[in-house]
């Protein structure tokens, strides 16, 4: 278990420093992320900005993802729930446009405007608070890797282990601090799981 986030940040970045990983920038899932992937950011001398994703929620159950999409419209379907429920394509896509839109709208709220910072030749560490069904980390790491950064890694407290397997083909690499077979949520992990605002996630963010 752990404390909360800020706990399972600390001890996320003593492992990764432990495997001698290195980064240029770090990359927080908004909000859940923002509060581990700022120690996480301090461990690496790396800089700390986010990058966005939205599920992509079926018809009749919001809650069930078809897949996600990021805020550059980097998406990722999973095609075994859309052939199992028959979704449509058009109202695929109309879902699609409008998550990716959402996505791009909460991006800018969180860096005043600017776009994702230039990733070229970097080294970059995607981080998030754990991994359920994968989805907005797929998406996200899409969107990373269409940046042509030189290693993009995923690395979360806590995971789903056939999530963590499946995003190795996402990424160079996948770390999880643990990948316990009963995994049911993130949630149950932490101690204390409240709910971050977006103004919080804010003040965890490098400003200039």
């Amino acid at each position: 278990m752990f404390d909360d986030r800020t706990d399972a940040g600390n001890q996320l970045a003593d492992a990764l420093v432990e495997r001698g990983i290195e980064a240029d920038v770090v990359l927080g899932i908004p909000r859940g992320a923002l509060p581990i992937a700022r120690p996480v950011a301090d461990a690496l001398e790396a800089d700390l900005d986010v990058v966005v994703a939205r599920k992509l929620g079926a018809p009749s159950n919001p809650e069930l993802a078809l897949g996600a999409v990021a805020s550059d419209g980097s998406v990722w379907l999973n095609e075994s729930v859309i052939a199992h429920l028959n979704v449509d394509d058009a109202i695929i896509e109309d879902t699609r446009e409008r998550e990716a839109e959402n996505a791009a709208t909460k991006a800018a709220r969180y860096r005043d405007g600017d776009d994702l910072p230039d990733l070229e030749g970097k080294r970059v560490v995607i981080v998030d608070d754990g991994v359920a069904t994968g989805a907005t980390a797929i998406a996200c790491l899409r969107q990373v890797r269409a940046a042509d950064c030189e290693f993009v890694m995923l690395a979360v407290p806590v995971g789903s282990p056939d999530s963590v397997s499946r995003l190795e083909t996402e990424a160079d690499e996948v770390f999880a601090l643990q990948t316990p077979r009963w995994f049911q949520a993130v949630g149950q992990f932490y101690r204390d799981f409240g709910q971050v605002s977006d103004e919080e996630a804010m003040t965890y963010l490098d400003r200039p």
